[in-house]
């Protein structure tokens, strides 16, 4: 197997409804997963990029978060609509989707 071209990381970090810092498991990042699995397999994505759940990235409370490496591209606040942009225009054109930043906030927010 080769080294694929990118790895997208989605957060699926679930925490108490009442807890502070939020989640993005309850902002619905497992079903984000999913998708993120059923586009790569419908469009054959596998391999050439890499696909993992993860623990907390961050800006929880703009979640759901994804990152992309190699270059460390964080996403906040993503939604299945999103996907297909990521794919299209960060991880085969090598174009990272700067309306997807988190916001400078969503980092001096956290405990």
């Amino acid at each position: 197997m080769s080294k694929p071209e990118r790895h997208v990381f989605v957060c699926v970090q679930s925490r108490p409804p009442s807890h502070p810092k939020g989640s993005c498991g309850a902002q619905g990042s497992a079903d984000l997963l999913r998708a993120f699995q059923d586009t790569f397999e419908a469009r054959k994505l596998w391999g050439r990029f890499a696909l993992t759940q993860c623990g907390c990235l961050g800006p929880c409370g703009e979640g759901p978060n994804v990152l992309v490496y190699p270059e460390g591209i964080l996403y906040a606040g993503v939604r299945q609509d999103d996907i297909d942009v990521i794919i299209d225009e960060h991880l085969i054109g090598g174009t990272p989707v700067t309306r997807l930043y988190p916001t400078p906030e969503a980092w001096s927010n956290e405990p």
